[in-house]
C-alpha cells in the first residue's frame, strides 16, 4: 500500500499510488481519509480518477496528525558520534502541526537564527489508538505505515534555549512525505538516505537503537512518530547538517 495527499480540482484528496511503466501514478482516490480507517486503509472505498503522475501532482503532507512526537538521540551510533552519553530514558520532543511542509516546499529560515540544520528521519504513522501496551505486545498492528520526515532545527537557538521547542517549531520546519508506505520492515533494518543538490553527504541505517527508548505517549489515529537516526557520515561534529539558502534537500528510505 502506498498513498499520498494532493490537490485535485481545488480539493485535498488522498490518492492511492501504483507503479505504471516505471513511474508512480495516482490512479484512485480514497473516499474516506486514512485517519478515519482505524488502521485498515485497504478496506476503504475508492474512486478511479484520471491517472496523475506522482511527480506532477500538487502534493500536500501525506498525514494530518494530532501531534508529531519525536525521539532524540535514540541511536547508539548517533550518540557516540556526538560524544553524548547514551540515554536510559527516551528524549522526547514535539513539533506542532503548523510546522508541516509539503514535499518540494521551501523551508524558511527565521531572521533570528543563523544556523538551520536538516536531519533525515524515519516517521512512523500510527493508524489507530493505542494505550498502555504491554512490554511484550506487538506494536505493528497499530502502525499504518511509514514516511520520510525532515527534522529541521534552528541549532543556534536550541543551544541558546537549553530546550528544543522554539528551535524545532517554526513554520516549515517539518517537511514530510511524499508518500506513506507499509512495505518496509524497520525491525529487519531500513536505510535513510539524504541528498543535497543531488549529492549524497551521508547514509544511515536504523539498526542500533538504544535500550529503553521504546516508550511513547498515548498514540492516536495518524499521529506521527519521528525517530532519530544513526551515524550519518557527512554529519558535522557539532551536531546536525547545516543547510544553506537555496539548497535542495531530499530524503528517501531504502
Amino acid at each position: 500500500m502506498k498513498y499520498c495527499r494532493f490537490q485535485l480540482n481545488g480539493q485535498a484528496q488522498y490518492g492511492l499510488v501504483e507503479p505504471v511503466a516505471g513511474r508512480d501514478i495516482i490512479l484512485r482516490i480514497l473516499l474516506t481519509p486514512p485517519e478515519e480507517s482505524d488502521g485498515d486503509v485497504e478496506g476503504l472505498r475508492t474512486r478511479r480518477i484520471e491517472p496523475t503522475a506522482l511527480d506532477e501532482a500538487e502534493l500536500l503532507p501525506p498525514v494530518r496528525p494530532s501531534k508529531i512526537v519525536c525521539v532524540g538521540r535514540n541511536y547508539r551510533a548517533h550518540a557516540e558520534e556526538l560524544g553524548h552519553e547514551i540515554p536510559t530514558e527516551p528524549i522526547l520532543f514535539l513539533k506542532p502541526n503548523s510546522a508541516l511542509l509539503a514535499p518540494g516546499g521551501i523551508v524558511r529560515r527565521p531572521r533570528i537564527s543563523q544556523r538551520v540544520d536538516y536531519e533525515a528521519e524515519l516517521c512512523i504513522v500510527i493508524g489507530k489508538t493505542c494505550y498502555h501496551l504491554a512490554e511484550d505486545e506487538d506494536v505493528r498492528p497499530y502502525i499504518l505505515g511509514y514516511t520520510c520526515l525532515n527534522d529541521v532545527t534552528a541549532r543556534d537557538l536550541q543551544k541558546k534555549d537549553g530546550q528544543w521547542t522554539r528551535a524545532k517549531s517554526f513554520n516549515t520546519f517539518c517537511p514530510v512525505g511524499p508518500v506513506v508506505v507499509d512495505g518496509i520492515d524497520p525491525w529487519a533494518g531500513v536505510g535513510v538516505e539524504t541528498r543535497v543538490n543531488g549529492t549524497v553527504p551521508g547514509r544511515c541505517g536504523h539498526s542500533s537503537r538504544c535500550a529503553g527508548n521504546d516508550t511513547f505517549p498515548r498514540g492516536s489515529d495518524c499521529d506521527g512518530y519521528a525517530g532519530g537516526r544513526g551515524a550519518s557520515g557527512g554529519r558535522r561534529r557539532d551536531g546536525g547538517h547545516r543547510g544553506r539558502c537555496g539548497d535542495a534537500t531530499e530524503f528517501c528510505g531504502r
